[in-house]
């Protein structure tokens, strides 16, 4: 039977304010709260509000049978924790249906895949514990940044323990294959991939609006027409796309939402399924696996990671981001963690590119791509000065990699006698609280005729003072 596996991105840029190369040193703030509250309110109200209702009704009136995937960035969480609560209140009806799975990506939306294994194993273990104490639900498939995978991230993806992954059909990496069926990394068999058919997807997300466009205008009877056409054995039909294209990318005057509605009932009469990511790696069987040797990526026509790094300027400041990886990586600063999230941000990368795609590209406060560059660097070098502070540059690797060995066999350590404690504690039968008992004394009873026996010197040598 053909399922529809229908996945939306939730994730907010955090706007940089402009930082001069005099605020070095003296300024340690580094962002625009107005722009953030003021961007995170409009993008809550055209978009997120209106089409989370849209899905809890969907999966509410299809009895079960609508099914949709989610992913939430942490950086995204904490700004709608903050200025906009009443979307956090929507994705907990979403997840009180039972019809949404939320899946794990990297907590900051970043590239630490591309740079450091360890952070970004780190991020995405933070992530979903974000996620668990939440919505009260594990991820077990993961999305990466934008879609990037290759062979290597899929393999630390499934050390892990995730039993899937989502990305991007590239046609230069599926060649003749078809996106509709479910493939497995070739690092890590046990690894389920399942591809973004991007024709289907930006029919909805970017053409859905567009009066020139030659299917214009489209309805969701013939959207389901051609997922119906498909060959037989092809059963996977991914469409993935930004929750923030339903609103803003393609307004609601042009009645996106009326057409997602239409989508369950039109699917139904043609006997085509929706499903989770967790169920279509659980029950479906891989057909082969996929070679993915360089990254590729979700943007742009080359669909690989050029929008972030891509020119000289790009590479020169993710080079120096992560240089300090291993040092924040070990720090305790909640101000730093919390400024490296945001600092990693793919975003951040992507203001600087000089390619042209044809699409306008909205920099925010800057100019130009130089502009971008120049302000991030300028931030980045007092971030990095306050790093050195706690970690002085002077520090050799040798040195550092034995401090972070020390902390891991200690934390390795705890964890062992934490386990070893719990096991003593579930197999004793007294519950005998030795220290309650070394800080009880004895009572001595009194009675009107009876004095407290004390020591015969100490009777005696009292008798000589009295005398």
């Amino acid at each position: 039977m053909r399922t529809i596996c229908l996945y939306f991105e939730i994730h907010q840029i955090i706007h940089l304010k402009r930082y001069r190369f005099f605020d070095i040193g003296t300024d340690h703030y580094y962002y625009d709260d107005f722009a953030n509250e003021t961007s995170i309110n409009e993008v809550a109200e055209r978009s997120y509000i209106p089409a989370l209702s849209t899905l809890i009704d969907m999966a509410k009136n299809s009895g079960g049978y609508f099914k949709v995937a989610l992913s939430v960035s942490g950086v995204a969480l904490e700004q709608l924790e903050i200025h906009a609560p009443a979307v956090i209140d929507l994705l907990h009806q979403l997840n009180d249906t039972g019809c949404c799975e939320f899946l794990a990506e990297p907590y900051s939306h970043g590239l630490s895949s591309l740079a450091n294994e360890e952070c970004f194993i780190e991020e995405v273990k933070r992530m979903s514990a974000k996620i668990k104490q939440m919505f009260g639900k594990t991820p077990k498939v993961f999305r990466n940044s934008s879609l990037i995978y290759s062979d290597e991230i899929g393999a630390v993806v499934a050390s892990m323990g995730f039993k899937g992954i989502l990305t991007e059909g590239a046609k230069h990496v599926l060649g003749w294959k078809s996106p509709h069926y479910v493939y497995h990394c070739n690092q890590a068999p046990n690894l389920k991939v399942l591809l973004r058919d991007y024709k289907l997807s930006d029919d909805i997300s970017l053409r859905f609006s567009n009066s020139e466009w030659s299917e214009y205008p489209l309805f969701a009877d013939k959207y389901m027409s051609w997922i119906d056409s498909f060959p037989q054995e092809e059963q996977v039909i991914n469409i993935f796309m930004e929750l923030k294209a339903l609103g803003l990318t393609q307004s609601l005057s042009s009645n996106i939402l009326e057409f997602l509605k239409a989508l369950p009932a039109c699917a139904k009469e043609r006997g085509i399924t929706f499903s989770t990511p967790t169920e279509i790696v659980t029950k479906l069987k891989s057909v082969s696996p996929i070679d993915v040797s360089y990254p590729i990526s979700w943007v742009d026509e080359e669909r690989d990671t050029s929008c972030w790094l891509g020119n000289v300027m790009q590479r020169e400041a993710f080079n120096k981001l992560y240089s300090v990886s291993e040092r924040v990586h070990i720090c305790n600063d909640r101000r730093i963690k919390q400024d490296w999230d945001y600092l990693q941000a793919s975003n951040n990368f992507r203001f600087m590119t000089t390619k042209n795609n044809g699409m306008w590209l909205n920099r925010g406060i800057y100019d130009s791509p130089y502009d971008a560059f120049t302000n991030y660097m300028n931030i980045l070098g007092d971030f990095i000065n306050r790093v050195d502070s706690l970690y002085p540059e002077g520090i050799d690797d040798e040195e550092l990699n034995s401090l972070l060995t020390t902390i891991k066999n200690q934390g390795e350590e705890i964890a062992e006698l934490q386990d070893e404690l719990e096991v003593f504690r579930k197999s004793s039968d007294i519950p005998v609280k030795v220290a309650e008992k070394k800080a009880t004394k004895p009572k001595v009873s009194k009675t009107k005729d009876e004095k407290p026996k004390t020591d015969k010197k100490v009777a005696a040598k009292k008798k000589k003072v009295e005398k």
